[in-house]
């Protein structure tokens, strides 16, 4: 993924930031928290989680703010790697807490907001993305990950390893790996499907289609 012009100063931005300069995380903050939004909802396939968890993310890198890694101007890569912590400690909490109220006898009943304003698109969406994720949730953790970061978020090789902690080396054999898996899976129209739901689904700011959205996801 090429670094794109407008992240050429991140680096003084953060440097801002880390010194409690809450306007300048405010650009962070406006810069990428699309990305960290669909990158969220990709792997949930559920908006109105992505959307709490991705206000989530960006409190915890407020917090770890003077841990920040930059790579080439850029602190996107290191921003995915909070949340993807964040998803996995979310999924822990749930399922220590159902453990805890099964171990009561309670009956765990999941709760539904009344979205009047919930378009067919984000239901579409939700849809197609909980599709891909049966194909993508059958690779390993490490292989999925780097699906995740190098073909949906659109990370180079060299980012997702900054993302990860991991050698550059490690996320190509990764992805070498979990393609070649995904192909033996996907037979050649349900990958056409595929592509087009990992390319499109859930992104803020448009439809299906690629259409701007009319209503829905929460303006950055």
């Amino acid at each position: 993924m090429a670094v794109p012009a407008r992240a050429a100063d991140d680096r003084e931005l953060w440097r801002r930031a880390a010194a409690g300069d809450r306007d300048a995380f405010g650009q962070i903050f406006d810069r990428y928290s699309d990305s960290v939004y669909n990158h969220l909802f990709r792997r949930l396939a559920d908006w109105s989680e992505a959307e709490d968890l991705t206000s989530a993310v960006f409190l915890q890198a407020w917090r770890r703010r003077a841990e920040v890694v930059v790579d080439r101007e850029s602190v996107l890569p290191w921003l995915l790697g909070i949340a993807n912590n964040t998803l996995s400690n979310t999924r822990r909490a749930r399922r220590r807490y159902d453990a805890a109220l099964q171990r009561l006898g309670r009956e765990v009943v999941p709760t539904c907001a009344d979205h009047a304003d919930e378009t067919a698109a984000r239901l579409d969406d939700e849809r197609r993305m909980a599709e891909l994720r049966i194909a993508v949730d059958r690779l390993p953790s490490h292989e999925r990950e780097v699906i995740e970061l190098c073909v949906w978020a659109e990370l180079d090789q060299q980012a997702a390893a900054v993302a990860l902690g991991v050698a550059v080396g490690t996320v190509k054999s990764r992805l070498h790996r979990a393609r070649a898996r995904l192909t033996a899976q996907v037979s050649a129209p349900s990958a056409a499907s595929t592509t087009e739901a990992a390319g499109t689904g859930g992104s803020r700011g448009s439809g299906a289609t690629g259409e701007p959205r009319a209503s829905g996801a929460r303006e950055a």
